[in-house]
């Protein structure tokens, strides 16, 4: 079931809203929690029944890992080191299985030349997502942040529909506490309101802004057999406007369907594209995800040298983002796409240390292209496709310019431009342009959404909430739409 579906906006969504809030008016707060762990469950096994088991299986054996660990298991002549070792085994294991299985034997095949059958698994959805949160669980219950004595409150803590398919990535201790809170199971009209506000707002990014630049993205990457300079610029820009657009909106639609429910879920996105510098871009997007991988991975890794140096500490840097771009996917295209960032992390590092500074404009255009370009990794399903698009972006050699630019710059002709007919398979036009400028200027001018639930007043709030929704419930049922790309994750 999709956020940007019909079902889920007209039925799934109110109907668990109303019976969870009527459970609560009754005071029946164990059933409301067990109503939204059961509608959270629905949602999840609309996709696909057959995980259902998984996802409950994971529930149950982190929740009884958590428990041995604040238990004295000195019986089981187990630590509670080696017993949060088994739980981080088990996790590590179940998503490797899943996600990796079908990547480590093919690339064993080419390696050592064998014929190693392939599992040809699909991926469960959300299993990144859920083994994550529950992987910081285990972590901070050892480190004695987090403590849940209540299977019901931990099943809520990590099935709530909201965030399960793609995050944000949540932890116990920002999330329980809103759940147990006598003041959020009382309906409240301000977060009702904003919740629209803010899941309309989310809904208009993906199904009218990212959906549109998907055409162009899909048609460049996938279908074109040969781009030319500009074409492969309009593919690389639509694709990082189309994820940009794609996964914030996704992130403002969960934030706004946790907002009914009064539960605040972590800001994910924060304009990234403002950047002005990698690091800063890290700051920015996909927020819980960075500061994730910066607690539970690359924290370990520093703590492992016996004299931390700053030289040491960019290895960690660069050897946490190679996880973190494998952790996308089972290809070396994401493998690429985590390396690239992980040497521009460190190259900025160093650059700080001298104290230089560039012109925020140039900082900007430096970053905003660096972004692009790795996106086209992230993008390629395999490296010819990749190649596909670097080669035209950076083949000027020779410019096409499309016909209806020829009246307009028809001097440039001298100049070795040529004119023709632009991107028979792209479709690319004078419209691709103006929505391209149309994504610069929502990016670069535009308050972010968090900003304006923050800052907007309620009657531009209210304005807002129709225009977004009136155009997305058009294209919806006009059945453009599709599904979010971070489900693939």
């Amino acid at each position: 079931m999709l956020f940007n579906s019909i079902e889920f906006i007209f039925i799934f969504l109110p109907v668990s809203f109303f019976i969870y809030f009527f459970l609560n008016k009754k005071r029946l707060t164990l059933a409301s929690k067990a109503w939204l762990i059961t509608a959270s469950l629905f949602f999840y096994g609309y996709w696909n029944i057959v995980y259902l088991p998984l996802i409950l299986g994971s529930v149950f054996f982190n929740f009884f890992i958590a428990k041995l660990m604040g238990n004295n298991a000195s019986h089981l002549n187990l630590s509670k080191k080696s017993i949060l070792q088994i739980g981080l085994i088990f996790n590590v294991a179940l998503l490797a299985y899943f996600k990796y299985a079908d990547f480590f034997i093919s690339n064993t095949n080419i390696v050592f030349g064998s014929e190693l059958r392939m599992l040809n698994l699909a991926l469960p959805l959300a299993i990144s997502f859920f083994t994550l949160q529950q992987i910081a669980f285990l972590v901070d219950t050892y480190e004695g942040l987090a403590k849940e004595k209540k299977f019901l409150d931990y099943a809520v803590f990590v099935t709530f529909f909201p965030q399960l398919i793609a995050g944000p990535i949540v932890h116990h201790k920002e999330m329980m506490p809103q759940f147990n809170n006598i003041k959020n199971k009382v309906l409240n009209i301000k977060n009702i309101v904003l919740g629209i506000f803010i899941f309309s707002i989310g809904l208009f990014k993906k199904v009218v802004i990212a959906d549109t630049f998907s055409q162009w993205a899909t048609a460049g990457f996938d279908s074109a057999s040969s781009l030319n300079f500009i074409e492969s610029w309009i593919t690389s820009i639509s694709y990082t406007f189309q994820l940009y657009f794609d996964f914030s909106g996704y992130t403002d639609m969960a934030i706004g369907a946790a907002l009914i429910f009064n539960i605040r879920l972590p800001i994910n996105f924060n304009s990234p594209l403002k950047s002005t510098g990698i690091i800063e871009f890290w700051q920015r997007w996909h927020i819980t995800l960075s500061n994730f991988i910066t607690s539970y991975i690359y924290t370990p890794i520093v703590r492992s040298y016996k004299v931390l140096t700053f030289n040491k500490a960019m290895i960690g840097t660069f050897i946490t983002f190679l996880i973190a771009g494998l952790w996308h996917g089972a290809s070396w295209m994401f493998v690429m796409f985590g390396a690239l960032h992980g040497m521009a992390l460190v190259v900025n590092n160093y650059w700080n240390t001298y104290r230089f500074r560039l012109n925020k404009v140039l900082a900007w255009l430096i970053t905003f292209n660096f972004v692009n370009i790795a996106f086209v990794f992230f993008r390629a399903k395999e490296w010819e496709d990749a190649m596909k698009v670097l080669r035209g972006m950076f083949n000027i050699t020779e410019i096409i310019l499309p016909n209806w630019l020829e009246s307009k710059l028809y001097f440039l002709k001298g100049y070795g431009v040529s004119f023709g007919e632009w991107a028979p398979v792209t479709g690319a036009g004078s419209f691709t342009i103006i929505w391209i400028l149309f994504g610069f200027f929502l990016v670069l001018m535009f308050k972010n959404s968090i900003e304006h639930l923050n800052n907007l007043n309620i009657r531009l709030k209210y304005i807002l909430t129709v225009f977004c929704l009136s155009f997305s419930l058009y294209y919806i049922l006009s059945g453009a739409y599709s599904e979010f790309i971070y489900f693939a994750f």
